[in-house]
This record gives C-alpha cells, sequence and structure tokens, in this order.
C-alpha cells in the first residue's frame, strides 16, 4: 500500500477531542484520523453510488418490480399493525 504524508493544520480543540477519542479506542491519532476520512469517502461513495443508480431507475420500472413480487404472508413480526 501507498503512504501519502499530509500537513493538517485543527483547531486546538479539535485536535484534543480527536485525541481524547482515539486514546480511548486505543489507537493513536493517525490511525483516528484515516479512518474518520476513511468513513467519510465510503459515505460519499456510497450516495453518489446510488443517486446515479437511482437516476436509472423510475415509477413504472418500480411498480414493476413490487408487481412481479409472489403474494407470500409477512414473516412473523413483520405483519402489518393498525
Amino acid at each position: 500500500m501507498n503512504k501519502a504524508s499530509v500537513s493538517l493544520h485543527l483547531p486546538a480543540s479539535l485536535k484534543t477531542a480527536a485525541e481524547d477519542f482515539a486514546r480511548r479506542d486505543g489507537v493513536s491519532l493517525n490511525q483516528f484520523i484515516s479512518t474518520a476520512i476513511a468513513r467519510k469517502v465510503s459515505a460519499a461513495e456510497a450516495s453518489e453510488f446510488l443517486r446515479k443508480r437511482g437516476a436509472a431507475g423510475g415509477r413504472e420500472r418500480a411498480l414493476g418490480f413490487l408487481q412481479s413480487a409472489p403474494e407470500l404472508p409477512p414473516v412473523q413480526g413483520d405483519e402489518r399493525i393498525d
């Protein structure tokens, strides 16, 4: 895996908070920040994927898909409560 260094300027309060969370998680500040960035990038990529995937659909496709589902009773615990 290739690694790159980044100079990061944070407000002191944010750095302190990140250090506290990293300590509680038992990881280095570097690992904590890397994980936080990875989570953010992953969420952004998932959002973009779902947006693109949703744009390819439409009401008619969704209704067609739902109408193709078999008529089965709900799984126990998933019953409708009125």
